[in-house]
């Protein structure tokens, strides 16, 4: 769902401050809260989830639509045109939702940035520059500061990360933006579609081999479990790839595990996806050990960049699962 990632935590984490719980997401190193992973729903809970009515938005003949959001029922614009996310953005942007103002974290992601180009950088932290943008609705996490003045500038909708699985909260912003059908249809096909490749890379690879996911800053490594973005939602709970015993002791309960660079090789599966930071060095990687692991020493090393990989939204998903694809496929 929401969630940027490690090293640029120390380049943006002035501008980043506001991001909260999104921030923990995509930044492990930065995360000081309950990191409880979110339940896993089945992809027919995630295509119907409505919050208790069949839809969650019940249409009035003011040209609004009566949301349930987690702060109460709310009026919110049938067709909303002036957006502020200051949560979820990417996942606004896959349904073509016009955006005025969204987080740094998001226009700093590479998938997204000439996606924004006119849209303003805006933070909880600044109610007054959101006020400026003139939105006709706002979405924001429950954590964030300044809620009620935020609600004082349009109606605001509050999401609390990890409530809702990244399929649930893709067909809830479908239902904000009245493109609830066609959130539910890209549930539906994409699942089909990842299913499959995933039924292809077992065939690849063994359906008992273990695939790691690993990431690492200046100074540490990191190994993620089912659900910390990196595409892990979609390798361990749609593709069903295996986990190795010792990550999913460590990593499976709080998301992500830091790891020490003698434990390294423990963690490592059969394979491993690396995510790679450009602004980053880490000379482990240069060291005997790393490249004596037997998934490094054959060549089953598939490399995502950290900066793009820090959703779980459909732009982010798609632009994985071709990686996934490709670089599973072709490997030795």
């Amino acid at each position: 769902m929401k969630k940027l990632f490690i090293p640029l935590i120390l380049a943006f984490a002035v501008l980043a401050g506001a991001c909260g719980n999104e921030t923990a997401r995509q930044d492990p190193a930065a995360n000081t809260q309950n990191n409880a992973a979110a339940a896993n729903t089945s992809t027919e809970e995630a295509a119907n989830a409505t919050g208790g009515n069949d839809s969650a938005a019940v249409e009035t003949a003011s040209g609004t639509v009566t949301y349930q959001s987690e702060n109460g029922p709310i009026e919110i614009p049938a067709n909303p045109k002036r957006i502020v996310a200051l949560t979820n953005a990417p996942n606004v942007v896959a349904l073509g939702g016009t955006l005025v103002g969204v987080d740094t974290w998001t226009m700093n992601n590479p998938l997204f940035t000439d996606k924004l180009k006119d849209v303003a950088i805006v933070s909880e932290e600044n109610p007054e520059k959101i006020f400026a943008l003139e939105p006709d609705l706002i979405i924001a996490g429950s954590h964030m500061k300044n809620l009620d003045k935020l609600s004082e500038i349009a109606p605001t909708i509050i999401y609390t990360w990890g409530k809702l699985d990244y399929l649930s909260q893709q067909v809830e912003i479908g239902k904000v933006l009245n493109k609830e059908a066609e959130a539910k249809a890209w549930v539906e096909d994409f699942t089909t579609r990842a299913k499959a490749v995933g039924e292809e890379i077992k065939a690849k690879i063994g359906k008992d081999a273990t695939v790691s996911v690993l990431e690492y800053d200046s100074k540490s490594f990191y190994v993620f479990g089912n659900n910390w973005a990196r595409g892990t939602e979609l390798l361990y709970q749609m593709m069903e790839l295996n986990m190795p015993e010792q990550a999913k002791k460590d990593a499976l309960g709080p998301g992500y595990y830091t790891l020490s660079n003698e434990i390294i090789p423990e963690y490592a599966g059969d394979y491993i996806v690396l995510s790679q930071n450009k602004e980053a060095q880490n000379e482990f990687l240069q060291s005997n050990t790393w490249k004596n692991i037997p998934a490094v020493k054959n060549g089953h090393v598939i490399e995502i960049d950290t900066a793009a990989s820090t959703y779980s939204d459909p732009v982010t998903l798609e632009y994985l699962l071709k990686i996934f694809k490709d670089g599973f496929l072709s490997l030795p």
